[in-house]
């Protein structure tokens, strides 16, 4: 296993376990237990997990994981959820995508289109789409963010307001009926409200592991959002109660 590989897995296995025993990562992911020691202390001074004496723990450090970490995570939901979206999207149209997997998914699937204008914040989906002469793209500027690859805060709102758009696609990293649309950073949530305040369509792309979690920085209620494509592991109970606010959801 490339050792790129196993610090996703690492990270993973902490976030989502919340710790991790040295001798339990190197039986999970065999190797020895000094590579893991190594792994851990390089990822404690990355400042993406705490280590401990015999493991590591989440902690109070960042929770985010760097999107380099979460592309493996839920991969074939993600590109199912990124075709079904590409197939909202009518010839012609303005569309806006903030960052995230997902989104970055569903700009390879509208690559090979041609009469379509993206406006993103996201660097990977412009660095993607730049090469692309039947795209017409716009990138919004802003704070770089390490986390995402996005360009927020106050620049990258005046921007957005300068435009507008036919549909916005935004990531969430929480969907609940009662707390609406939630991320980890107050600055990504406020740009992301922007993309959706120019927009004549918005639309929520989220594997289904995302729905029934709350995090930090609230984006929107649901009642902002026109519709919702996520994987067919969504809870008949998560659905109905996001159709009941309003919301098209769209199984992949």
């Amino acid at each position: 296993m490339l050792k790129a590989d196993r610090t996703t897995r690492i990270l993973s296995h902490v976030t989502e376990v919340g710790s991790a025993d040295v001798h339990a990562l190197a039986e999970l992911l065999d190797v020895s237990t000094a590579t893991i020691r190594r792994d851990l202390q390089e990822l404690h001074e990355q400042g993406l997990l705490h280590r401990t004496r015999g493991g590591a723990v989440t902690g109070s450090v960042n929770l985010e994981l760097p999107l380099r970490h979460r592309s493996d995570k839920q991969r074939e939901e993600k590109r199912r959820i990124a075709r079904a979206a590409a197939e909202l999207v009518p010839d012609g149209a303005v569309v806006g995508l903030s960052g995230g997997t997902t989104t970055s998914e569903l700009a390879r699937a509208l690559a090979d289109r041609s009469g379509l204008t993206i406006v993103t914040n996201a660097v990977n989906i412009a660095a993607d789409l730049i090469v692309r002469p039947d795209i017409h793209l716009v990138v919004i500027g802003g704070i770089a963010r390490t986390a995402s690859y996005e360009l927020v805060g106050p620049a990258a709102d005046r921007m957005l307001s300068h435009y507008h758009l036919d549909m916005a696609f935004i990531g969430v990293d929480g969907l609940t009926p009662e707390e609406g649309c939630t991320t980890h950073d107050e600055m990504e949530a406020q740009t992301d409200r922007a993309f959706l305040r120019n927009s004549t369509r918005s639309i929520v792309l989220t594997d289904s592991t995302k729905t029934g979690k709350v995090t930090f920085a609230r984006i929107c209620p649901l009642t902002d959002i026109h519709d919702l494509v996520t994987d067919t592991d969504l809870s008949e109970a998560h659905r109905q109660a996001i159709i009941n606010h309003g919301v098209k959801v769209h199984l992949a």
